[in-house]
């Protein structure tokens, strides 16, 4: 998947991803603080059984943003359409998570599966303990500072509250300081534009999903993120709950690849 990244035309814009592999189709939908470079060795390992497809959601990697407003679900479906795929798994971590579930409401037909990992939903809102723990572990940070912010934001969700920035690989802090900086970029561009969310979100509508739902997190990430996964697999009809993954925070797929290629190996139709 570390190839020549690939652009397609989708609902007025250029979106990009990489591609490999054949078989099922499964589209990998990368965290808010992330891009598709995320998914690699997840994705890597599961070509011999499935096409791997991994998006950058618009203004996020190397995807564009035009002025108009759009609906990231749509931008899903258009990847669909656009590369002739009818149904397609979904494999999304936090707010690629989010979307994910989104569509599958959206659009019930074209999702054959979704695998969520440390996944946010759309109409939740973060309890008190989570602002209280960001004021902990992060405090004040100067907004028009992305370094700061990218830094902030990875001490908060990759390092996690139960360990010490000191216990993790500096080049993996690196990286992920590194993704994070490129997303907020992106995060200041979407304020711009007329974002359209699902309506109703989907926080209320778990019980609708139809699909095979694989639900898991990162054993040492936020509270809240814990409590959305217990959820989901509570409400969602076809839900199966997996063990948190040991020794992950929010970036499960780029923490732990290997477990989380192997949940999928085993998950995804």
């Amino acid at each position: 998947m570390h190839g020549v990244t690939k652009k397609i035309a989708v609902n007025g814009t250029t979106l990009a991803y990489d591609e490999a592999g054949s078989g099922t189709p499964v589209l990998l939908l990368h965290a808010g603080i992330a891009d598709r470079r995320m998914w690699r060795a997840v994705s890597d390992a599961l070509t011999d059984r499935h096409r791997m497809i991994a998006l950058d959601l618009r203004s996020y990697g190397d995807s564009a943003l035009p002025p108009e407003s759009f609906a990231h679900h749509d931008d899903v479906v258009g990847v669909l359409d656009a590369l002739d795929i009818a149904q397609a798994a979904l494999v999304g971590c936090s707010f690629g998570g989010a979307v994910a579930i989104d569509t599958a409401l959206a659009y019930p037909q074209r999702v054959s599966a979704l695998a969520l990992f440390g996944t946010a939903v759309s109409g939740h809102e973060w309890s008190e303990d989570t602002e209280q723990l960001w004021d902990r572990l992060v405090g004040e940070v100067d907004q028009e500072d992305l370094a700061a912010s990218a830094a902030g934001e990875v001490r908060f969700w990759v390092v996690g509250p139960h360990r010490r920035p000191e216990d993790l690989d500096p080049a993996f802090i690196a990286f992920a300081e590194e993704l994070d900086r490129r997303a907020l970029a992106a995060e200041q561009a979407l304020s711009a534009v007329d974002v359209v969310d699902l309506d109703p979100p989907a926080i209320g509508r778990l019980d609708e999903l139809q699909v095979p739902v694989l639900v898991t997190a990162g054993a040492v990430d936020i509270p809240d993120i814990i409590r959305l996964a217990d959820r989901i697999a509570a409400e969602a009809p076809r839900a199966v709950r997996l063990p948190d993954i040991p020794d992950a925070a929010h970036l499960v797929p780029l923490e732990r690849p290997a477990p989380v290629a192997e949940a999928l190996r085993a998950f995804l139709p």
